[in-house]
């Protein structure tokens, strides 16, 4: 049996350890969630909402012990750890408000002699499998809607943030949910798949990389299970001449380099008319400057480690190549003492003179690293933002909301953002196209997958 394994970014100590569930233990845990998910089917969307809201409750009362944990599993600054949970419960209140309308009957134009409507029944158990780096945000995204669609979820968090996994377990107990309904499970890769294989499962959400969506995907062909992938990003930003340069510089700094970079939609690439170009950079450069990198246990850190010192050799290896293809660095990392190779402590840094020859304008660097280009016009812009694999979002800052539309409409993307970036919206769909995914979470859409459609045709005699 193996051992989950938490080692802090910190200082590398060990978090935490738990033993693997053995197979008998998973399948005791998938009847259980079964025979719960066969009453709470039937439990009105009111009394659903009303022990929701009280696990939301009980998660946040729990703010003060939760910043710390964040901190010691996956290194955000404690400055900012406890801030997750203000986006975890709008999503939660969000996805709660939009049940009832969302799930409401779809019922057709009147036709005499008839009733007829489309109910939406519940899949049966949802098996959430959540990233480490926004490990309350992106579980939220699926775990409650699931539940208020009448589900039961089994929760597999990722091995750097396992305590999260106890914490909505708590927070779920505390609100008097049914036993067995929401359930964390502790399982290896291996046994992921092998439960996703059996057919036991009945919808799979999963973010992480697209290697491990692949892999997901494969476990599940043949079940029949519904798969909902929210994968790898490259966003870029493209700032125009009509931009509000300084609004522009401080938001698109904090989207490329907030959580260390390690952002599902952080920004990773800018492109930047060439008549704002050169004071876009200088503005940039020196905002970044005023990072802190250090301990995340200290108030005054505003840049922590990144979780795991791969992630970072990864970062440290797409500067390397792009500088030596030519790529200028304006950061001097000399001035962040943590900073060091084969450490999970990484200076922010902007690169210029970059080009799509470049991993670090092409493949998902996930970390605190932006490359800059200059652009003619909107259509270079364009051209450029959709040459990537991915498509998760991608932002446009601008005074002008119709050509703000009008680019978005040829951006490849899952989201068109104005003037802001990384941000998740609970009233729209969280989605993307390419290798960043299939399906999607949030809004009324995100119900859609975890629900079935079941028509009633209903003949008067």
């Amino acid at each position: 049996m193996n051992d989950i394994v938490c080692v802090s970014p910190v200082d590398g100590r060990e978090v935490v350890r738990r033993a693997a569930m053995a197979s008998g233990a998973i399948a005791q845990a998938v009847a259980a969630a079964r025979k719960a998910q066969a009453a709470w089917k039937h439990v009105p969307i009111t009394e659903r909402a009303r022990l929701l809201s009280g696990m939301i409750d009980a998660m946040l009362a729990m703010r003060e012990d939760i910043a710390p944990e964040i901190a010691w599993q996956m290194g955000r600054p404690i400055k900012y750890a406890g801030g997750e949970l203000g986006g975890f419960e709008e999503r939660a209140r969000g996805m709660i408000a939009l049940a009832e309308s969302a799930l409401a009957p779809i019922v057709p134009d009147a036709k005499a002699g008839f009733t007829r409507y489309v109910k939406r029944e519940p899949v049966g158990v949802v098996l959430t499998v959540a990233p480490w780096n926004y490990p309350y945000l992106t579980a939220v995204n699926s775990v409650v809607p699931a539940l208020m669609a009448g589900n039961a979820v089994l929760l597999k968090h990722a091995a750097q943030t396992l305590l999260v996994g106890d914490r909505f377990q708590q927070a779920m107990d505390r609100a008097g949910l049914p036993r067995g309904l929401f359930q964390t499970v502790t399982l290896s890769h291996g046994d992921t798949l092998d439960l996703i294989r059996s057919g036991m499962i009945d919808q799979v959400c999963f973010t992480g990389s697209v290697a491990a969506g692949k892999a997901i995907e494969g476990a599940a062909a043949g079940t029949f299970a519904g798969v909902g992938l929210e994968l790898g990003g490259k966003d870029p930003a493209y700032v125009r001449t009509d931009v509000d340069l300084s609004h522009a510089v401080e938001n698109l700094v904090d989207g490329a380099f907030f959580n260390s970079g390690q952002c599902c939609c952080g920004i990773e690439r800018i492109y930047v008319h060439a008549d704002v170009y050169d004071r876009f950079v200088d503005a940039f450069a020196a905002l970044t400057q005023q990072y802190v990198l250090g301990d995340p246990l200290d108030p005054a850190t505003t840049l922590g480690p990144m979780a795991q010192p791969r992630l970072a050799a990864t970062v440290r290896d797409h500067i390397a190549e792009a500088q030596g293809k030519g790529a200028r660095a304006l950061i001097d990392t000399k001035a962040f003492a943590r900073d060091a190779v084969g450490s999970p402590y990484v200076a922010p840094q902007v690169l210029t003179n970059v080009d799509h020859g470049m991993k670090v304008m092409m493949e998902e660097t996930f970390g605190p690293v932006v490359g800059i280009m200059k652009v003619g016009d909107d259509d270079e812009a364009v051209r450029l933002m959709n040459d990537s694999p991915y498509g998760l979002t991608a932002s446009v800052w601008t005074r002008d909301m119709v050509a703000a539309e009008r680019i978005g409409d040829r951006i490849e993307t899952g989201t068109v953002y104005m003037n802001r970036c990384d941000y998740l919206d609970p009233g729209l769909a969280w989605t993307g196209v390419k290798d960043t995914g299939r399906g999607a979470t949030l809004s009324r859409v995100g119900y859609e997958s975890l629900t079935r459609p079941k028509s009633f045709h209903l003949r008067e005699v």
